[in-house]
């Protein structure tokens, strides 16, 4: 019977890059080129395994600037920068709202330092009664390990098949599978329709 339900915050709670031309947009904001799109991506995603465990993703910035030769300013913030693409997934909210009239839930994400609390000063963050929270930041571990998912159980105070995750990314919910949970992979190319399918699912388990 599951007990607790925990939901992945960007591309499920918010609308971030995922199925959209944000990041691409985020890219072309800092003066990345197309001739530079795949090195810039091959070094970004070196150094974010080091953001997600608690790195400021701010220290990036002199990197970037010098192997790219971009012309960022000075009093220019990376974190901010992609707040400015991230939106509400409103079509989500009202299934949180009725979920947690009948079930306890939380959050569980990979995130960069401060991203929560600017998510929240945003407004973009649904303000429910999340009885947990695991940012991969705090916890300087990140999914898929299975140390998360163990920190994720300890907190939630429930185990294996008495939890369901959701998520958008086939790796985190494939692992979270593995180590005995119940899972429901999100589709974040359509927030609306995906929105529809999670209620249907949902309302199956009785709870919304």
């Amino acid at each position: 019977m599951i007990k607790f339900i925990y939901f992945d915050v960007g591309g499920v709670v918010v609308d971030d890059f995922s199925g959209n031309d944000g990041w691409k947009q985020f890219r072309t904001d800092l003066g990345v080129t197309t001739a530079m799109d795949d090195e810039f991506m091959e070094i970004f995603y070196r150094y974010e395994d080091e953001v997600l465990v608690g790195r400021d993703v701010e220290t990036l910035l002199p990197i970037l600037r010098e192997k790219f030769g971009l012309n960022i300013k000075n009093n220019y913030s990376l974190l901010e920068g992609f707040l400015k693409n991230f939106s509400e997934n409103k079509y989500i909210w009202p299934i949180i709202n009725r979920v947690e009239t009948k079930s306890r839930i939380g959050l569980l994400t990979n995130m960069y330092p401060g991203m929560l609390t600017a998510m929240n000063e945003k407004g973009i963050l649904p303000k429910n009664n999340w009885q947990v929270i695991v940012d991969s930041t705090i916890e300087m571990l990140k999914k898929p390990d299975v140390k998360l998912f163990e920190v994720a159980e300890k907190k939630a105070g429930v185990t294996g098949n008495e939890i369901l995750f959701i998520d958008n990314t086939a790796g985190h919910i494939e692992a979270a599978k593995a180590f005995g949970w119940n899972v429901y992979h999100y589709d974040s190319s359509n927030h609306q329709e995906s929105c529809k399918k999670l209620e249907q699912f949902l309302s199956i388990q009785g709870f919304v």
